[in-house]
C-alpha cells in the first residue's frame, strides 16, 4: 500500500480496532488459479503471534480455498471514506490551487493461509464468531438453536482458515498534510452531510 508518511498508521491497538470495527473484509490472493478475491467475516485473535492472527470460513463449494495452501495471502479492511470537496479549503477563494481529494480509512494485512475442516475446530470459530456479532442483541442466536444434524450438514459445507499476520499496515488519510484551516474545513463539511459515513470520518478527524 502506497503509504505517505503523513497518513502512515502503525499503532498496534488503532490498527488492531480497525479490524475489529470492519464487518466484512477482502481477502485477496495469487496462487496457480490465478488472481482471486472473496468477501468474509473475520475473526482477530490480537495476541497470537507478533500482529495476531485472522480467522474465517469459505463454503466449501467456493474454489479460492482449495488455492491457498502456503500461498501468501492480502486482506483488506476498509474503513469509512468521503469525497472531499475543494470548496471546503478556505485557499480556494484566496487563490485557487485546490483540487478534489478523497479521505478514507484502510488497514492492509498479509500472511499466509492454513486450511483446515476439522469439525471441533471449525465449531469453535463459528462460535466465536457468532458471539461476536450476536452480542448486544436482545435475543441472540447460538449454534445451539439450530438442530444438530442441520449444524452438522453447514460444518460439512465450509472450510476453515487461519492466516498468522506476518506484516500490517494502516492508512489513516484525514488530509493531515493540510494547513489547519483546511483540516477544519474539510471536517466541518463532512460532519454536514447526510451521509452517515462522512460523519462517521469526519468524527475520526482531530481538530
Amino acid at each position: 500500500m502506497y503509504r505517505p508518511t503523513a497518513f502512515r498508521q502503525d499503532d498496534l491497538t488503532t490498527l488492531h480496532a480497525q479490524i475489529d470495527s470492519t464487518g466484512l473484509a477482502l481477502l485477496t490472493s495469487n496462487g496457480p488459479a490465478g488472481l482471486q478475491a472473496t468477501h468474509l467475516p473475520l475473526l482477530l485473535a490480537a495476541d497470537e503471534g507478533e500482529f495476531g492472527t485472522l480467522y474465517g470460513h469459505f463454503a466449501r463449494a467456493n474454489p479460492h480455498w482449495q488455492d491457498l495452501t502456503g500461498q501468501e495471502a492480502l486482506t483488506v479492511f476498509s474503513g469509512p471514506d468521503a469525497y472531499v470537496h475543494p470548496g471546503w479549503y478556505p485557499g480556494k477563494a484566496e487563490h485557487g490551487q485546490v483540487v478534489p481529494t478523497w479521505n478514507y480509512i484502510a488497514v492492509h494485512a498479509w500472511g499466509q493461509v492454513e486450511v483446515f475442516d476439522d469439525a471441533d475446530r471449525l465449531r469453535l470459530l463459528l462460535e466465536r464468531l457468532t458471539a461476536r456479532h450476536e452480542a448486544g442483541r436482545p435475543r441472540p442466536w447460538a449454534l445451539d438453536d439450530a438442530p444438530s444434524e442441520y449444524l452438522e450438514r453447514m460444518l460439512r459445507a465450509i472450510v476453515g482458515f487461519a492466516l498468522p499476520i506476518r506484516r500490517l499496515e494502516g492508512q489513516w488519510k484525514l488530509s493531515q498534510n493540510r494547513q489547519a484551516a483546511d483540516r477544519a474545513g474539510v471536517r466541518e463539511g463532512l460532519a454536514a452531510s447526510d451521509n452517515p459515513r462522512d460523519r462517521e470520518l469526519a468524527a475520526r478527524m482531530t481538530p
